[in-house]
């Protein structure tokens, strides 16, 4: 594969890998006479794909990492439910990463105040949860029923904490930060919307009494995570 032309003392020197480099790693090269030192930054389209489908189907929190199980679990039952609490847990998690990656970029960082993320975030989380619920509370009425309890545990659910953490760990920019949080907010929506289509199909199936509820609903949350193993390895640009 060959690299970016270098230019070195009005010569042209086309560099060749002996290897085809892959367009979302970085690589650094370094030649010794004459010397130079140049960075092979990843293409950025080619980022930003990867960094979506990994968060939302390769490395799906529910179904790969086992996280935000509590209200995976309990509002799945109804699709109905499963699909308004995908888009407000979506809207959730682009709002709190944004403000979290502005908080921790402009803040915690140049204050060297980076032990504080955990609680920062978390109060991030709990400020946005809280004002969505009071407009859900006054614009639906029945939709703010149906998510019950579950729509203020997402202030310490495990997904909307985990995204600010990775962003902070990263060092990623605002752009992939957005990514990231569109990515798993839509890949977490994506299994609330599977698993309710699967329980309400297995309310018309004979269930034995021992399985009725949440056994049978583990059993087909390992079903998919087993289906979503197939695209572990998954790569769309080699």
């Amino acid at each position: 594969m060959a690299l970016k032309s270098v230019k070195a003392e009005g010569r042209v020197v086309t560099l060749t890998a002996t290897q085809a480099l892959h367009p979302t790693e970085r690589y650094k090269l370094e030649v010794a006479d004459p010397p130079i030192s140049r960075d092979v930054t990843p293409s950025p389209w080619a980022t930003l794909v990867t960094l979506f489908l990994s968060s939302a189907l390769i490395n799906n929190f529910v179904f790969t990492r086992y996280l935000g199980l509590c209200i995976f679990f309990g509002v799945s039952k109804k699709r109905d439910a499963a699909v308004g609490m995908g888009v407000t847990f979506t809207a959730v998690m682009i709002f709190t990463a944004m403000t979290s990656w502005a908080v921790d970029t402009f803040a915690l960082q140049p204050l060297h105040l980076g032990f504080l993320q955990v609680l920062v975030f978390i109060g991030t989380v709990a400020a946005v949860v809280q004002f969505l619920d009071t407009m859900l509370r006054k614009t639906h009425p029945a939709l703010h029923r149906s998510f019950g309890v579950y729509l203020m545990l997402i202030t310490t659910n495990c997904i909307i904490l985990a995204v600010p953490l990775l962003n902070a760990q990263g060092k990623v920019s605002m752009l992939e930060a957005l990514v990231l949080a569109l990515g798993s907010g839509l890949g977490f929506a994506l299994a609330l919307f599977l698993m309710s289509c699967a329980r309400e199909k297995m309310e018309l199936a004979r269930v034995p009494k021992a399985f009725e509820g949440l056994p049978i609903a583990f059993a087909l949350a390992g079903l998919f995570a087993l289906a979503f193993m197939g695209f572990s390895g998954l790569d769309f640009f080699r």
